[in-house]
Parts: C-alpha cells; structure tokens; sequence
C-alpha cells in the first residue's frame, strides 16, 4: 500500500475506512479556517460524506488517476496532500494539500510536499509537477516558493469559493529542474 516515511514522526498513507472519523474531526476542527480557501469544506459535514470521499481516493488510487494520503506527524492525522490528478500522458502531476492550522510552520506540509514531488519525478518518472494556489493564501503559495518552483501565471476567476471568484497562482517545476 502507498506509505511514505518522510522521519521517524512523519508519514504519509492512503486513507482506508478506519480513518473516516478521525479525518471527519480534523475537518470540523479546522472548517473555519479551511472555507477561507477551500470550496468543498461544506460537502464533509458528517461521516458519510467523509467515508464516500475516502472511497473515491482509493478508486483514484486504483485506477492510478489521483493519489490522496493522510498526514501523520506523532501518529496524528494531521493533514491531507496528494496528487489531484495525473496526467500519464503528458507526464504531470497537480499537487494539493492542507493542513491543520495548530501543525502550520512546523515545516510539515513543505517536507510532505519534497517527498512527493520526488516521488513524482524519481519513481513516477512525471516531467512536471503542478501546484496552484489561491492568490491570498499566503501560506499555501510559500510551500512552492521554498521548493524552488516557478511562478508560471495568474489564472483570474480561476474558482468560486462560496461567495467570490478567486484567482489563482499557478507554479510549476520540471524534472530537469528538481535537485
């Protein structure tokens, strides 16, 4: 099964239906926040809709079109990344993730983040990998700019976020570029 070890207190692992709940509470946990960026915060309001989530990733998993894992820092779900799609064909990959705002700027998500995007290129042998951020989330769009992406664009409108249309900055980085 997918698991990476990034350390001896942080891994990442494909979800199964034993971690519906404690996803479902670390989304509760972090709604408030989660909605200033993220439009389907409203979609996981109880565990069925969590579970149904859950068994969408591993048929994207199966079917080698996405991969969603957990965040485990200390044994503790604390977040979600993967690649929310990939492209064989083309040879890329979009990267996603959020994380619980009481684990933010303890260098998690960044570390998650270097190990997939290694993944992508050394294992997957993908050319490129993708990661777009809404334009005002500051924290989201630090990860690529700390890996070293590039900043490829503005794409305006680019999501309605409940009440609004956000812009959003695409990043990309290259195989030929990744250290």
């Amino acid at each position: 099964m997918f698991r990476f070890e990034i350390s001896d207190k942080l891994y990442l692992k494909i979800f199964n239906k034993k971690d519906a709940q404690e996803l479902h509470e670390l989304i509760e946990l972090n709604k408030d926040y989660l909605k200033k960026w993220l439009n389907w915060v409203d979609e996981m309001e109880d565990i069925e809709n969590v579970k149904e989530f859950i068994k969408k990733t591993r048929q994207g998993f199966a079917s080698e079109e996405n991969i969603t894992a957990g965040i485990w820092y200390k044994e503790e779900l604390v977040g979600v990344i993967g690649y929310n799609s990939i492209d064989w064909k083309n040879k890329k990959a979009n990267l996603g993730y959020w994380l619980d705002k009481q684990h933010q700027g303890e260098g998690i998500i960044t570390a998650a983040c270097k190990e997939l995007v290694d993944n992508a290129f050394n294992n997957f042998n993908l050319n490129k990998v993708e990661i777009s951020c809404a334009e005002g989330n500051v924290k989201s769009r630090a990860v690529p700019e700390r890996l070293g992406f590039t900043q490829e664009g503005v794409i305006r409108d680019a999501e309605w976020l409940y009440d609004k249309f956000v812009n959003h900055i695409q990043y990309g980085m290259l195989a030929e570029e990744w250290e």
